[in-house]
């Protein structure tokens, strides 16, 4: 491993934590993944990974560095939001991406955190913030998408235990995922107040899963069956019938993951529009893109993503010292995805016929997927809850504008 740069320590509060950090990614940190892209917390599908790669998810689980914010009790880092700051300008100094992350960072952990019994915390949090363990998400099914509330799969109290039965779609993961958080039916006689929130075991007898092809080609989204599938009544996280209150929650933590990186990442990672448009369209005898139109909406486009990017910054410190996410995540999930579905758009268009390959000679593998990150973004405005259900939200709770009758 590479020897880290002395730093001033006597500078700031901040550079002794700084220069620890940067000491620990230098000794740690495999230089053959230097400027690569995560595969291993990808939700895309499992990964034959290299022994630098292990190596490098073990020293993050370990260290705790992995979920830096997360208490040091459940293996998190137990770092303040200055500190997180840090370790996330020194990694991307270093050119590492974190290890670990997924659906059991973004979302599941959090949530059990707030609501988990001492016992699941303990069963679950470690493994998650050491990423051994995939996490699920069983919420949508085929007549309970927008109306999430319409769930019908049925939990049935049998004693000491559940038998569940129904069908979930659109499991992100499902069918590399070790466990499912779920929403489920306890009660038919109330729609909201019968719902429950349940932990449930994607090996268990009676769970099939069955991938979805998208037009991108890949099938990160499954259909999932629950027949008479037996869960132990210690998988209820919180109490029967809280299930829409834990359930909302998570959303919140999804949205805000998908805002900040989790699924825009994904479209504002690569080359800056204009050294794109440069290859592409070339340059002037000022060595700008010669047309003026394109170039006007390149840097309309890179204001709208800074601007975006120091938005979610501080909104992420705002969630920090509160009580974590609130509404306005809804408004970053929809921008987020306006942006993100921009830039797909517009680097089609400054590549020509170049950025519409699918296979076969006469295009690079940068193309190539440049095709499928265009058609994978339509799903930007869609999955964590559509833009049209997040404009009810913030005329809901933040603008105050309610439903008449």
């Amino acid at each position: 491993m590479a020897t880290a740069p002395e730093l001033d320590v006597a500078a700031n509060p901040l550079d002794s934590f700084r220069a620890e950090a940067r000491a620990w990614i230098a000794a740690n940190f495999p230089p053959s993944l230097k400027n690569k892209d995560s595969s291993l917390s990808s939700l895309e599908g499992p990964t034959d990974l290299s022994a630098d790669e292990i190596a490098w998810k073990t020293a993050m689980g370990d260290k705790g560095w992995g979920v830096p914010g997360w208490p040091v009790a459940y293996g998190g880092g137990g770092l303040d939001k200055a500190q997180i700051r840090v370790l996330q300008e020194e990694l991307a100094r270093a050119g590492a991406s974190n290890p670990i992350g997924g659906m059991g960072i973004m979302m599941f952990g959090p949530t059990l955190l707030e609501y988990g019994s001492e016992a699941q915390k303990q069963e679950h949090i470690l493994a998650i913030a050491k990423g051994d363990v995939r996490w699920c998400q069983g919420y949508s099914e085929p007549n309970a998408g927008s109306d999430l509330a319409n769930v019908q799969t049925f939990a049935e109290d049998a004693g000491d235990h559940y038998i569940v039965n129904g069908q979930k779609t659109w499991t992100s993961g499902g069918q590399w995922a070790d466990k499912c958080f779920a929403l489920v039916r306890t009660d038919k006689s109330q729609k909201h107040g019968g719902i429950s929130f349940l932990l449930i075991d994607m090996t268990a007898p009676g769970v099939e899963v069955k991938p979805i092809r998208m037009i991108s080609g890949q099938s990160p989204f499954c259909e999932t069956f629950f027949t008479n599938v037996k869960v132990p009544k210690e998988n209820l996280v919180g109490r029967e019938g809280q299930g829409w209150e834990i359930g909302t929650r998570l959303l919140q933590h999804e949205r805000n993951s998908l805002s900040g990186g989790g699924g825009a990442s994904r479209l504002f990672a690569g080359k800056p529009m204009g050294t794109l448009a440069k290859e592409y369209r070339g340059a002037d005898d000022k060595g700008r893109v010669p047309d003026s139109d394109l170039r006007m909406r390149i840097v309309r486009h890179e204001m709208d993503s800074r601007a975006f990017a120091l938005t979610l910054r501080r909104a992420a410190l705002e969630a920090k010292s509160n009580q974590g996410p609130s509404a306005a995540t809804s408004i970053m999930k929809n921008v987020g995805a306006r942006i993100t579905q921009d830039r797909a758009e517009l680097s089609i268009e400054i590549m020509g016929m170049a950025g519409l390959g699918w296979e076969g000679e006469g295009f690079s593998e940068d193309e190539l997927t440049q095709t499928r990150t265009w058609l994978w973004g339509k799903a930007v405005s869609i999955y964590g809850g559509s833009t049209e259900i997040q404009n009810n939200i913030v005329s809901k709770r933040i603008l105050g504008m309610l439903d008449h009758q």
